[in-house]
């Protein structure tokens, strides 16, 4: 077993087959169901189940994911420990993050990373919920989640570094028929339309408080892709209740924002390996807390 092999493992659980890993990793489909059977000749285990022209991973298969991350990730640590010396001029950061705090804070923190360190490439993965997020990072998808909660996020396995609150806000067209000024109450949404994120959010949580409290709020739509709602805001389809990191690119695109009371905050949160963190990573944690402070 090599990490070649693992590699190509890797990649077939990551791309759900081997037609599109071999497409993505750029190697001839053959070859990569033959360095598949090698390995699993090697190890003695079945790691596909091959479902007419899928696969499924085998119980030996799930088990092999995560160790198989880790030594990927060891060896990028140990590549970018010995160019640490130049000063990260090099290296890639593999990030996972929820929508809201994707869009703050994490684009003012990638911009002040790639100041000093302009050479280092980010993939960014995305999640719904605060468990995947962490479930990626566990796992080895990802050295750094971004997540937001309704309180504090608790793992023994993982090291939780604090970054901000996000209060709630209500998101409304420009012709929204709200009492004026900067914020409403949570009573005033009686009747209004509101396009809702699914359940498991945390803006969702909220709505559903609102309801079970007896507020006749009225569900317009449920929008699994949280990009699509401010554009249907804009047409004036309904309202909607997301972190206040949407409200500079909600105000540019001509949106009304109001803050709600009581707030509601959403707890914003890094959360990494406590060791065995590329270069990269490390630098990375050690500018998220400067930026918090």
């Amino acid at each position: 077993m090599d990490v070649r092999q693992l590699g190509y493992f890797l990649a077939v659980v990551d791309h759900g087959g081997f037609g599109r890993a071999a497409e993505q990793i750029r190697i001839a489909q053959p070859s990569l169901s033959q360095a598949i059977g090698n390995l699993e000749r090697e190890l003695g285990v079945q790691l596909f189940h091959r479902v007419g022209r899928g696969v499924v991973l085998s119980e030996a298969g799930r088990q092999l994911v995560e160790p198989a991350r880790q030594v990927l990730r060891d060896l990028d640590a140990a590549r970018a420990a010995a160019q640490a010396v130049k000063g990260l001029q090099t290296g890639r950061l593999d990030l996972v993050s929820m929508p809201s705090p994707g869009i703050e804070p994490l684009t003012e923190m990638m911009c002040r990373f790639a100041e000093k360190h302009p050479g280092v490439e980010f993939r960014v993965d995305g999640a719904f919920t605060a468990d995947e997020v962490v479930a990626s990072v566990r796992t080895g998808v990802a050295e750094i989640g971004l997540l937001g909660s309704a309180g504090d996020v608790r793992t023994a396995e993982l090291r939780v570094q604090a970054i901000n609150d996000q209060p709630l806000v209500l998101i409304s067209p420009p012709d929204h028929g709200l009492p004026e000024g900067d914020t409403v109450r949570d009573t005033d949404l009686e009747g209004v339309r509101l396009i809702v994120s699914q359940y498991g959010t945390f803006m969702r949580r909220f709505v559903d408080d609102l309801i079970a409290r007896g507020i006749g709020v009225r569900i317009a739509a449920e929008v699994a892709h949280r990009t699509s709602i401010l554009t249907l805001v804009l047409a004036g389809f309904g309202h909607a209740v997301m972190p206040s990191s949407w409200t500079p690119l909600a105000r540019r695109a001509g949106a009304a924002v109001h803050r709600i009371e009581p707030a509601w905050d959403l707890r914003i949160a890094l959360v990494s390996r406590p060791s065995g963190l590329t270069p990269a990573a490390q630098a990375f944690l050690e500018l998220a807390a400067d930026w918090r402070r």
